[in-house]
């Protein structure tokens, strides 16, 4: 079956840019494109655009990050000098001014965060669409991209069969392998892979992780800690981790405790380097510094003052506020002898040592790592192998903590990808 917005022949003369991807990245492509005069077609296996978008909204939609450029760029690490001038052309305040230019007001909470004055998504999405409806955009819902026909046309299926659309060039926008159920299901990557294009393995990012047992007999925590504690923030915490290269970073804040192991905010921090030792040695011992206001000489001497007849959780919660799920981590993490041992016990609740052995499974990750190379793009992220096939997004190679910092740069990749496509279409208006 052949696309009715087509010339008739899978191989005709195409009419418009293709997008393929409805998210961030893929609209902001779109607007691009269609700024300039270009017929734009996007196209998206689900009912409808933005679905992450939106469910990363619910809690508030955290649009970008207002620390200062320099130190923003760093939080994509081995991956800052690829993605730096595109965040340089769409930076943090280009942001907030094309929010604003939507008519959505923006204020930057207290962890630095910025978000819409709402903290809703939806006003936004909807008047972004609105936007590029009237720009000339024309969506095609329901739309799951299966590769190329042998002429090079794009293939789809549809509920009414396949279709194929042919184009000047493309866009993908496909999202990562994370939430599947929202469209982001990494599918694409043998279809790259065929055509040649250098990949890296899509992993598990901002996610949580589980725990090694703490007992022979255990999977894991223990039915008491799981049943009481699970869903509960450990805080204030901090942690410490030594990566892969031997770099040890340290990180105050909080995390949650979960049935299998531990995810949150402070863990997402360190999701990468978790990673890449398990990767490496099939296992990540983090430390837990359970009272980061103390000094390892304060809490020694706290904890070695004659305790009379009171219980150990009764004296340390009255000499050091130790209590609830900061006492039962070190009574799962730490055996009966070294709770009786005052520096064995001081040196536990400065550095309690936790042991994870795997990520959760990519549908349960906010973000995933991995995709396509930089190195296998020119600076437009055109793709070296696929003349006229451009990539953006988190299907890019590329991962961050959250903060603002994935949104930010996929729809700054998404920007650089239709000016990309518009020098490949109009060099005259690049």
């Amino acid at each position: 079956m052949t696309d009715t917005s087509v010339p008739a022949a899978a191989g005709a003369a195409p009419t418009s840019v293709v997008i393929i991807g409805g998210g961030p990245a893929g609209l902001m492509a779109a607007e691009v494109l269609s700024a300039h005069g270009v017929p734009v077609d996007l196209y998206d296996g689900m009912p409808s655009v933005g679905r992450k978008f939106l469910l990363a909204g619910k809690g508030g939609l955290n649009l970008t990050h207002s620390e200062p450029f320099e130190r923003f760029t760093t939080r994509f690490a081995e991956r800052e000098a690829a993605l730096k001038p595109a965040v340089e052309a769409f930076s943090p305040d280009a942001m907030r001014a094309w929010a604003a230019d939507l008519g959505v007001d923006t204020f930057v909470g207290t962890s630095g965060r910025v978000f819409p004055t709402d903290m809703k998504a939806a006003p936004l999405l909807r008047a972004w669409l609105h936007r590029l409806r009237e720009a000339g955009v024309r969506f095609h819902m329901r739309h799951r991209w299966m590769g190329w026909t042998d002429q090079g046309a794009l293939r789809f299926t549809t509920a009414d069969g396949e279709i194929t659309k042919a184009a000047t060039c493309t866009i993908l926008a496909l999202g990562g392998g994370s939430w599947a159920r929202l469209g982001s299901d990494g599918s694409w990557m043998p279809l790259l892979q065929a055509k040649g294009v250098d990949t890296a393995r899509l992993q598990s990012a901002n996610c949580g992780f589980d725990v090694a047992p703490t007992a022979p007999d255990r999977a894991g925590w223990s039915d008491f800690l799981r049943h009481k504690f699970a869903g509960q923030p450990i805080k204030p915490v901090a942690i410490t981790v030594t990566d892969v290269q031997g770099h040890t970073q340290r990180q105050q804040g909080e995390f949650v405790l979960t049935d299998t192991g531990i995810e949150g905010s402070l863990i997402y921090a360190f999701s990468s380097r978790i990673r890449e030792r398990i990767n490496h040695d099939g296992a990540c011992t983090l430390h837990l510094d359970l009272l980061p206001a103390h000094t390892p000489e304060q809490v020694l001497a706290e904890v070695s003052r004659p305790r009379g007849p009171r219980s150990l959780s009764t004296h340390l919660k009255s000499r050091l506020g130790l209590q609830g799920l900061k006492m039962a981590l070190l009574h799962e993490c730490l055996s009966p002898e070294q709770l009786a041992d005052a520096t064995s016990l001081a040196q536990a609740i400065k550095a309690l040592p936790l042991t994870v052995t795997r990520t959760r499974p990519m549908d349960e990750a906010i973000s995933t790592a991995g995709g396509v190379k930089f190195e296998a793009l020119d600076e437009h992220f055109m793709v070296r192998a696929l003349p006229g096939v451009f990539c953006a997004g988190e299907m890019l190679d590329w991962e961050a903590p959250t903060g603002g910092y994935l949104l930010t740069a996929s729809m700054a990749t998404g920007r650089q990808a239709g000016l990309g496509a518009l020098a490949y279409v109009r060099p005259a208006q690049a």
